[in-house]
């Protein structure tokens, strides 16, 4: 009782004390130091704040995630429960790019499957978002938020980028909103991953964990560099290995997602790969840097333009090729129509070699014609790839969407009959008057989808 009644009294002498003596002045960080101001990131973060944004959704879980009962026929004769709603909060981050049209650049893995987006700004507004479009072989996703008062990030020039440069990652990790992480670029153009499809990322050591996916990779500049997207984790946590996407990237692709709704890529038609040691000295090149043409489609538009296979790409669009990932990365983001000059090496010649990227759906068909639940999608023979239907681009919420069709799946079987080209598609439902089921291939994957 006496050690209790001794800490309280103390305070209060203490205060009795302060009270009668003059007020002190307290010590603070001086603001130089010899002369020269202390080194603060402070001042610039007060001006990218603003613009870093948290990604919420909801996500309605259909019964037929269920394995037991994904089978068409099942779900046919017997009855499912109703959809289950389950929101998930903080998943990731976004940063705003466009503060007139309200646009949300921020990782498709933050939103896939999401029925509902909400938007926390920095001020404390949560606001619905609309999903523009998104990619997935980039994780690129764009949103907008129509709402006035909005501050966006400048985007670098990310090809500028230099290893040792000083960057800063913002975003939510584990639901910490706001959360502030400094480092250097360790790395520039790290491929091969196997995390995205077109890989170019920038390798950093500034420490990003789940919940930065989408946030901003930003200079001292707070300028936008990069979208924050993975991180290398062998036992679980951060060990100073992440990766961001380039905003270069991230900005041609948001272009067609704004433009089109999504990525309308190209085809040019040729293999690369790249050059070994060996290859430099056979071919007796001066350096490793560039691309071994390994292969070019007939009728394709590098057959057009000229191109050979053992041809080495040096240089594409005037800015010079690394490995055959970049000539990969690069291709992959030109639309279609779009001109390229190549710089090529042809038996120790150099070249100058023009053409334009072609629409790989070119005498597609749009299914409607064939059949009414195909409504929205385009189909043609893939070529070099016989004994399938392949599925163009498919719109969404069109009838062939809700079938199940997505673009890029094969269609091998229509109602229980093998189809190699769209004249066999067209014969099989003209006999069967009507489609029933479609047994199609998505990668490695046989699905069957029935029809209603």
């Amino acid at each position: 009782m006496k050690c209790r009644t001794k800490y309280l009294l103390c305070p209060l002498v203490l205060l009795a004390a302060l009270s009668a003596a003059p007020t002190p002045t307290l010590a603070g960080l001086p603001a130089t130091a010899d002369g020269q101001p202390l080194p603060s990131l402070a001042p610039m973060l007060e001006q990218v704040m603003p613009a870093v944004v948290n990604i919420s959704t909801v996500t309605r879980i259909d019964a037929a995630d269920n394995p037991l009962l994904r089978d068409p026929f099942f779900r046919h004769f017997f009855a499912v429960p109703r959809q289950q709603e389950r929101e998930s909060n903080s998943l990731g981050s976004g940063v705003l790019v466009d503060a007139r049209r309200g646009l949300v650049l921020t990782n498709h893995h933050v939103i896939a499957k999401a029925d509902a987006i909400r938007v926390t700004l920095g001020d404390g507004r949560t606001l619905k978002a609309d999903l523009v479009g998104a990619d997935p072989a980039t994780d690129v996703a764009v949103l907008r938020v129509p709402t006035p008062g909005l501050t966006a990030l400048t985007l670098a020039d990310s090809d500028r980028l230099k290893v040792g440069d000083f960057v800063v990652a913002i975003g939510n990790p584990f639901g910490l909103s706001r959360t502030v992480t400094s480092g250097i670029v360790s790395g520039l153009g790290r491929t091969g991953l196997g995390i995205e499809g077109y890989e170019n990322f920038i390798q950093t050591d500034a420490s990003i964990n789940p919940g930065n996916s989408g946030g901003p990779l930003v200079n001292l500049r707070g300028e936008l560099v990069g979208i924050n997207t993975a991180i290398l984790a062998p036992g679980g946590g951060n060990i100073g290995i992440g990766f961001a996407i380039p905003v270069n990237m991230a900005r041609a692709i948001m272009d067609q997602i704004v433009d089109h709704g999504a990525v309308r890529r190209g085809a040019f038609g040729v293999a690369v790969q790249d050059l070994t040691p060996d290859l430099v000295t056979a071919l007796k090149l001066d350096s490793q840097a560039g691309a071994l043409v390994s292969a070019v489609d007939p009728d394709s538009a590098a057959a057009a333009a000229g191109l050979r296979e053992g041809d080495v790409i040096l240089r594409l669009d005037g800015r010079p090729v690394t490995n055959g990932a970049d000539v990969r990365n690069r291709f992959g983001l030109l639309r279609v129509g779009a001109r390229v000059e190549l710089a090529i090496l042809r038996d120790g010649r150099a070249m100058t070699l023009k053409g334009e990227i072609a629409d790989p759906y070119r005498g597609f068909l749009p299914a409607d014609k064939l059949a009414p639940s195909l409504a929205g999608a385009l189909l043609g023979d893939p070529r070099g790839r016989g004994g399938a239907v392949l599925v163009g681009p498919v719109t969404k919420d069109s009838a062939a969407w809700q079938s199940g069709l997505r673009e890029g799946d094969l269609i091998r079987e229509v109602n229980g009959v093998r189809v190699g080209t769209v004249r066999d598609l067209t014969l099989v439902l003209r006999q069967s008057r009507g489609l029933f089921r479609l047994q199609i291939q998505r990668g490695e994957q046989l699905i069957l989808l029935a029809q209603p």
